[in-house]
């Protein structure tokens, strides 16, 4: 990784915790798949847009039906409960 690949995570990483008034190191909990036989969606305001069958990074299970992820764009919004298998 070059030294502006690396500035650029780390300004997308300071980002996100003032967006989301995240405290600490990100973390990432697990990955999840995208439900290959969920509906794409755009996304918008505090959604992230979703692929079918895309990896997603989990970085907190916010309530039951919303769940902070990352995709691999580095992109960091919420994500419905309902795209992701159980």
């Amino acid at each position: 990784m070059t030294l502006k690949e690396c500035k650029k995570e780390e300004k997308a990483d300071r980002e996100f915790q003032k967006k989301f008034k995240f405290e600490g190191s990100i973390n990432i909990l697990t990955q999840m798949m995208v439900d290959p036989a969920a509906m794409e969606k755009r996304g918008g305001g505090k959604n992230l847009p979703l692929r079918r069958g895309e990896i997603l990074d989990v970085i907190q299970f916010t309530n039951q039906d919303q769940i902070l992820c990352r995709n691999s764009q580095r992109r960091c919004k919420s994500v419905g409960a309902e795209a992701l298998p159980a």
